[in-house]
């Protein structure tokens, strides 16, 4: 196997770039290819310098196909997605041949890992039930996380002397990996204060995700912790829900104008409910809820336990309404 042709060091030092930003997009591309050219051209008296308004969309596309022939040597390649908020395509670089896991162990300690594995267990988990999929996580939060819990600190069922003991990680360590998993592109923090999956994460981990995460024998309308776009069939972790919370029915914010002018209406096609589009996929899940508004205001803007004391009092619905069923179920047994 050999590397694309015409391959110069402008290519390699594009690459190089893309390797070191882990992502990229054609607005922060266009300044880095400029100078890409004026280096190659610096030799040649006539040329012309080269401005970062000048580097079209066709230049970026020849640096990114060039780049991703490249690395398909070496068992990655160059994939693009929609940022699910902004829209904005986003290009990253995606190890196709080991696990997630494998790839964070050369820059995480054990005990670190045991954490982000915890943190995406509380995203994909905790704060992913069926009314209420937030799909992300505060500081304070993670900061819960930082140890394991007692049992699975101690190793088990196994003697102490045999299992590597987790001790988990101290406050400022936990807010250490949080920013190191943000400057590295696996995850992204919004105004709100809350961390998710960032675009080039979902790419990447989207296998691992979906088998971690997912029933595998569930049928195709349950209810299922990893969501698809019905427009585009990405991962879902900001976007829009039927107003049926029964209903599987997740679209972008970004998809859905052009998904119900292709229906010609807003009824949801699974459920034949009408679409409303204020039921939420994300943070705003929690944030759009008149209760995080309402403590928003009570505490001027002080958010540090504002999505505990949502997602609580939205668990505590969720327990009223399972009690009512039930309570519904005894009286006709008894009738």
């Amino acid at each position: 196997m050999e590397p694309p042709t015409n391959y110069g060091h402008g290519n390699r030092a594009f690459l190089q770039a893309l390797l070191a930003r882990g992502t990229l997009t054609y607005p922060e591309a266009r300044p880095i290819i400029a100078a890409i050219i004026n280096a190659d051209n610096a030799k040649n008296p006539d040329s012309e310098e080269c401005r970062p308004d000048q580097v079209s969309e066709q230049i970026f596309m020849k640096y990114i196909d060039k780049a991703s022939s490249a690395v398909s040597l070496f068992d990655y390649e160059i994939r693009s997605t929609q940022h699910q908020a902004t829209k904005e395509r986003i290009f990253a670089l995606v190890n196709t041949a080991s696990d997630p896991q494998t790839q964070l162990a050369t820059i995480y300690s054990p005990e670190e890992l045991s954490f982000i594995k915890r943190v995406l267990d509380a995203m994909f988990e905790k704060f992913n039930r069926p009314r209420m999929e937030s799909l992300c996580i505060t500081e304070m939060q993670a900061i819960k996380l930082a140890r394991p819990p007692r049992r699975e600190s101690q190793g088990g069922d196994e003697p102490q002397s045999q299992a590597p003991v987790d001790r988990g990680l101290k406050h400022s360590e936990v807010e250490n990996v949080l920013e190191s998993l943000v400057e590295g592109g696996w995850f992204e923090i919004s105004r709100e204060g809350f961390y998710s999956l960032s675009p080039r994460a979902l790419m990447e981990l989207r296998p691992w995700l979906v088998d971690m995460y997912n029933d595998a024998d569930a049928e195709p309308n349950d209810w299922q912790r990893i969501k698809f776009c019905e427009a585009c069939k990405e991962i879902v972790t900001w976007g829009l829900r039927c107003s049926d919370p029964d209903c599987t029915l997740r679209l972008h914010d970004i998809c859905q104008q052009a998904f119900w002018r292709s229906r010609r209406g807003t009824t949801c096609p699974k459920c034949s409910r009408e679409w409303t589009g204020d039921h939420y996929v994300g943070e705003r899940a929690i944030t759009m809820t008149e209760a995080y508004q309402r403590g928003r205001r009570r505490s001027g803007g002080h958010r540090n336990t504002l999505a505990d004391d949502v997602i609580r009092e939205q668990g505590a619905e969720e327990e009223s309404e399972g009690e009512e069923v039930g309570g519904g179920e005894e009286e006709e047994e008894e009738e």
